[in-house]
């Protein structure tokens, strides 16, 4: 009897703080790359958030519900502050699924001082998907490698976006259309209903 491949899961969290266009667009590209997707928002130990976990869920699963795909899901249980936690939660849900942990090009130089990183990369294939202004280093990859990561870039083109010229310059553009009524409706981010 022949076996057939395991489907493959990618798994993106974010902090979300807000989702941009960037995040929409992520999305939506990881879904005709992989089998399924999976994301939640989370606390990056390495940053501030400006808004509480439970309003930054709201706003992501907002998100998730416009772009209505059956193969991509809201799996907040899955969020936590670091990836070999939030792996392991995976393995437990998915046992018999690959997993992608999928990460901006930002962020890879980064992963080698996570927590049990080397543990984390050993658990699961990694996707890098480029970002703008964050080339990825050879030397990176490389690094990666030896720690036992089953590295790929991941071919999304991703339009320039990020949360923090959301919340610093107030740049609407780069919030998804969808999330407007619960930014207005919380004042999120210094926007309000009289200064959209």
């Amino acid at each position: 009897m022949a076996t057939t491949a395991r489907a493959e899961i990618a798994l993106l969290g974010t902090s979300a703080d807000p989702p941009t266009v960037g995040h929409q667009a992520l999305l939506e590209g990881l879904l005709t790359q992989f089998d399924r997707v999976a994301t939640w928002a989370s606390d990056n130990p390495m940053k501030r958030h400006d808004a509480d976990l439970g309003q930054r869920y709201d706003l992501l699963k907002t998100l998730v519900e416009s772009i209505a795909s059956p193969r991509l899901q809201l799996a907040q249980e899955l969020s936590s502050p670091f990836a070999v936690t939030t792996l392991k939660r995976a393995s437990e849900r998915w046992p018999d699924h690959r997993l992608c942990f999928v990460v901006g090009s930002d962020l890879a130089q980064q992963i080698p001082a996570w927590k049990e990183s080397q543990r984390m990369l050993q658990q699961c294939n990694l996707g890098i998907v480029p970002r703008e202004g964050w080339p990825l280093e050879p030397c990176t990859l490389e690094t990666l490698r030896q720690m036992g990561a089953s590295a790929r870039v991941v071919p999304l083109v991703i339009p320039a976006a990020a949360s923090s010229q959301v919340k610093q310059k107030q740049k609407r553009h780069q919030v998804p259309e969808c999330l407007w009524p619960l930014l207005l409706k919380h004042n999120l981010y210094g926007f309000n209903a009289t200064k959209p």
